[in-house]
């Protein structure tokens, strides 16, 4: 390998080199230029595991200018998120940390953090969540999530906390029927829900909902928002206690 093909094959490796040798690609000749590919091919053939070091630096770059970027989209959003005045508050009220989770009931992958959350959320006693109704698996999402926000338009928190549990477990298709009626085994007047389901309010509430999921980049569900960072996905149990802990070492 000639000394002036190195900084160029440094780099194209993703190696930090010294600035040792001039080196202008546009200077080079057509048999300078495939004799230098030709080196680096030969190089990175020879020695694969900097291709892998390569993308690891990559992807921890692109992860913390993700972290940074979700950052500021949460201090920009930081009341639609935390203190809209019409999403549900449950766990305990006080708590102090805060999970904002964007739900969507036929969700499967909501579905199985549902019963992981109420584990932590019980277990801890210290976790305050907000829950933000985020339909976009189709108009069955749509109509269940319209109706749960009617619930607490009529019948205020307890019951959404209720029925919001009870939708996440549910088998079953979701029907105007089948939620009036589960509404009824929890003593609650599933009729009356149905019919505020046409309250303006309720799709002004969910229209909202979509719209704060925009402005902060979230496409799917479950999506967590906790102090000023952003987690898309599911997250198995330790992981959230591991999460909390983080959030109250760093206060």
């Amino acid at each position: 390998m000639t000394r002036r093909f190195l900084p160029a094959l440094a780099l194209a490796a993703g190696l930090a080199a010294a600035p040792a040798f001039a080196f202008d690609v546009g200077a080079m000749t057509d048999a300078e230029r495939a004799a230098f590919r030709e080196e680096v091919r030969a190089y990175l053939l020879e020695n694969p595991e900097i291709i892998m070091e390569a993308v690891a630096v990559l992807e921890r770059r692109q992860a913390a200018e993700q972290v940074a970027n979700d950052a500021a989209l949460v201090s920009t959003n930081h009341d639609a998120i935390f203190n809209d005045g019409y999403s549900y508050i449950g766990g305990n009220p006080e708590g102090d940390v805060t999970f904002v989770e964007f739900v969507d009931y036929k969700c499967g992958y909501c579905r199985k953090a549902f019963p992981e959350l109420a584990q932590l959320i019980e277990q801890d006693g210290n976790i305050r969540i907000i829950y933000k109704e985020f339909p976009i698996l189709g108009e069955e999402s749509l109509l269940a999530s319209r109706f749960a926000v009617s619930a607490k338009l009529i019948a205020g928190d307890d019951a959404y906390g209720r029925l919001h549990d009870a939708m996440m477990t549910m088998r079953g298709t979701m029907t105007t029927a089948s939620l009036s009626g589960l509404a009824g085994d929890l003593g609650l007047d599933g009729e009356a829900i149905v019919a505020g389901m046409s309250d303006p309010q309720v799709d002004a509430i969910i229209g909202m909902n979509h719209e704060l999921a925009g402005r902060l980049q979230i496409s799917g569900t479950p999506t967590f928002v906790m102090r000023d960072q952003l987690l898309r996905g599911y997250v198995p149990l330790d992981g959230m206690v591991q999460i909390v802990a983080e959030l109250r070492a760093a206060q």
